[in-house]
């Protein structure tokens, strides 16, 4: 008799497989990056840095479970692997927010070319999954770039150092 017609309309592409898992593995090494950055700001003594980049981790790490949930939710296999050591320092604070912003740059990059792919391969379902990436992406590269500039107009001034490290201190995890 076989596999029943609706177990055949749940199964992902292949294609589709290997890239989302491929993107777990990315969202992954963002989580393990952005909790190097906040290690490296404990080192630092700047515990409200540290603390929005933990907030940033668990993030990070909440969209790779959001993916991992979707291949499986499709009947597929997760297939998890290695995930590169992050850099540990930095050669300025700058340098590690300039490093975030790259980092989620590349993430856009990566699900705008996923987006893509599901699209090419008439894939509906995911495309309108990954359409909860992008737009969080939006905000990501938003924020980072905000990080970033702020960075630059305070300088290396203390106050400003020690003012935005409260600042960013604030953020609290949701949900």
């Amino acid at each position: 008799m076989g596999d029943p017609k609706w177990r055949k309309i749940m199964i992902l592409k292949p294609k589709i497989q290997k890239a989302l898992n491929k993107q777990i593995n990315v969202e992954f090494s963002a989580f393990y990056s952005y909790l190097s950055m906040a290690a490296y700001f404990e080192s630092h003594h700047m515990p409200g840095f540290a603390s929005w980049y933990k907030v940033q981790s668990n993030e990070e790490f909440k969209h790779a479970m959001k993916l991992y949930e979707y291949i499986i939710s499709r009947g597929e296999k997760v297939v998890l692997t290695a995930i590169e050591t992050p850099q540990t320092e930095g050669k300025s604070f700058l340098s590690v927010f300039e490093a975030a912003y790259a980092q989620e740059l590349k993430v856009s990059a990566l699900i705008n070319d996923l987006m893509d792919l599901a699209k090419s391969e008439g894939d509906h379902a995911t495309a309108i999954m990954l359409q909860w990436f992008i737009t969080e992406q939006v905000e990501e590269e938003n924020t980072a770039n905000s990080n970033v500039e702020k960075f630059k107009f305070i300088k290396d001034t203390t106050e400003g150092i020690d003012a935005f490290d409260r600042e960013l201190g604030g953020r609290i995890q949701t949900t």
